[in-house]
């Protein structure tokens, strides 16, 4: 169970981490969208999930390879942004959210340009819970 410290931490951590990708690819790629969708801390507050949505899917894995690059980077500048409100800065892990890809397979299948899902419900792939 999330205690309100937890959730008011990970609504930090989201928030800011967003801005700072947003500000960081500005000039470096033109008409991309990055989202962080969702943020969790665990129950000491030493680590972080960010679910971070990338927007064309074409540059998914160049951009999120990116962010894992410069990862140390993000969580020091997130570190400056936030060091009056946290003692110490969580560790973060980024993953991508594929939660858009899905439910556009979704739509594709109830719009019947696939095979039905309710009929086959292999066509859909197995998600992991978030």
């Amino acid at each position: 169970m999330e205690t309100q410290r937890q959730k008011r931490i990970a609504n930090l951590l989201q928030e800011e981490t967003a801005q700072i990708l947003q500000r960081m690819f500005r000039d470096i790629a033109k008409g991309l969208i990055i989202t962080v969708t969702k943020a969790k801390v665990t129950s000491d507050l030493t680590e972080s999930r960010l679910y971070i949505s990338i927007f064309p899917p074409s540059e998914r894995e160049r951009i999120f390879q990116y962010i894992l690059n410069r990862q140390k980077t993000i969580r020091y500048e997130l570190g400056q942004r936030i060091r009056h409100q946290l003692r110490r800065i969580p560790e973060l892990h980024f993953h991508i959210d594929d939660s858009l890809d899905y439910i556009d397979e979704i739509d594709k299948a109830l719009r019947n340009e696939n095979e039905n899902p309710i009929e086959n419900p292999e066509l859909l792939p197995k998600r992991k819970k978030l």
